[in-house]
């Protein structure tokens, strides 16, 4: 028997290929759409509904009132209280998950699949029957204010915070889903109520199930379940779908602004502009520029200000992708004495992509490989598969876009790299906004070259 031979290193062999599961679509005859992803692997069903209205669909005076709405759905529906609501959920093993982002609400649910008939029960009756009792907006409302409250004293939230309201001012993107004290004190059970009628439609919702589940019995057990859901859009109040399509601030020039935090032995800092919509055609390239800029460790931010300056634990940047135009955006946090130095050097990256060192060969393929080797890995789990079923109805993506995705990002070269650069990054017109000491700030940021700060107190 003759042993390995260890003066040689393992072929690395390239990933097999990657064939997204069928879907099956059809609509309910009171519009529900329904997707089914038919997976028996285990004894699972993960459900997940698309409704297509997140905060960027909250009211101009009421930032936040979608994401109250959203904690709403599971604090009693029908005769039960919220107690009972989540008994009934625990008794199957199973727990109702909200999230509300800028475009969307997601509901979600795992259940055993001998439970899925009970589960969808419980589910249909949360999002289309949810109580909004006075009392436990009351009580939802006071645990939101002090998430809030403990919010202000973290750097990083408010960070966020501040930025968005600066770079979107008077977009529907300039708020956190969480929205601001202020606003959370004048919502009213009405607003709820309201709010809920208008974004929770049958027709506009899309149910999501992958699992341990036929289609056909799918589609018969949902129709049990949500047949009583016949309110019609147009008896409804408007809650904006569409409102984030709207065009953003246009910005010229670069911009500084600085939140004072007394004594802060750190500053917090946001550096970036609006970028690109998930709808354009040049994702896949952006999203291996963004790799190679600040997407992973090995990053030309991350190792310029980590690993070469010793300013910071960590930098990153990001597209965020949304149905309107999202934000493009550097990170990080370094000591107040190295601030304006890693504003400058941070510049400095930026530009270099555009100017002298644009992306090499050997940058290239290590940023597509970081975005396609292990590409199944997304896909393993019932509740990966629903979440990836989202993005394509979120984004009005093909069947077939998964099994593409890996393609696209392997075609994509130096030459078309360098214009999407010239395309979508302008550091030119960059807000950098520091949480920070502002006195210990003052004479370092003068060398920054970006005037003086605006000072910003965040909403």
């Amino acid at each position: 028997m003759t042993g390995a031979d260890r003066s040689r290193l393992p072929e690395v062999h390239g990933d097999p290929p990657f064939t997204f599961p069928p879907i099956f679509k059809s609509r309910l005859a009171h519009g529900l759409g329904l997707w089914c992803i038919e997976e028996s692997s285990l004894p699972l069903v993960s459900l997940l509904m698309v409704v297509p209205a997140g905060s960027a669909s909250d009211p101009d005076r009421l930032p936040g009132l979608a994401s109250l709405t959203g904690d709403m759905l599971d604090e009693g529906s029908g005769t039960r209280s919220a107690i009972d609501v989540h008994d009934a959920f625990a008794r199957i093993g199973a727990h109702l998950e909200i999230e509300v982002a800028a475009d969307n609400t997601l509901i979600g649910l795992t259940v055993l699949s001998r439970y899925l008939r009970q589960g969808l029960s419980l589910f249909a009756d949360c999002v289309v029957r949810p109580s909004l009792r006075e009392a436990d907006v009351e009580r939802v409302r006071q645990l939101r204010l002090n998430r809030l409250v403990q919010l202000r004293d973290l750097a990083p939230a408010v960070a966020d915070r501040a930025f968005m309201q600066m770079l979107y001012e008077g977009h529907p993107y300039g708020h956190l889903a969480i929205g601001t004290e202020a606003a959370l004190k004048e919502m009213t059970v009405a607003d709820v109520v309201a709010f809920h009628a208008g974004a929770c439609l049958a027709s506009r919702a899309t149910l999501i199930a992958v699992g341990d589940v036929k289609a056909e019995t799918l589609g018969q057990m949902v129709d049990e379940a949500f047949g009583g859901w016949t309110r019609r859009e147009e008896e409804s109040p408007d809650v904006g779908f569409d409102r984030a399509l709207a065009e953003p601030p246009a910005v010229s020039n670069r911009r500084l602004a600085v939140v004072h935090r007394a004594a802060a032995a750190q500053s917090e800092l946001r550096l970036g502009h609006v970028g690109a919509a998930r709808s354009t055609p040049d994702y896949a390239p952006l999203l291996v520029l963004n790799m190679v800029l600040g997407g992973h460790f090995v990053s030309r931010v991350n190792l310029k200000l980590r690993e070469e300056k010793g300013y910071t634990y960590g930098a990153r940047t990001s597209f965020d992708f949304r149905r309107g135009r999202g934000p493009f955006l550097l990170q990080t946090s370094v000591q107040t004495q190295v601030t304006a130095d890693a504003v400058k050097d941070a510049f400095a990256e930026l530009q270099e992509v555009l100017d002298n060192r644009p992306v090499n060969a050997e940058e290239l393929e290590l940023a597509k490989s970081a975005l396609t080797r292990g590409y199944a890995r997304n896909f393993e789990t019932t509740e990966q598969l629903a979440r990836a079923l989202a993005q394509l109805i979120a984004h009005n993506l093909p069947d077939q876009y998964y099994d593409q995705f890996p393609a696209r990002v392997l075609e994509v070269d130096t030459a078309t790299i360098a214009r999407v650069a010239r395309a979508h990054l302008h550091p030119e017109r960059m807000l950098t906004l520091i949480v920070g000491d502002r006195p210990a700030l003052e004479t370092s940021l003068a060398s920054i070259g970006l005037g003086d700060p605006a000072v910003l107190v965040p909403a």
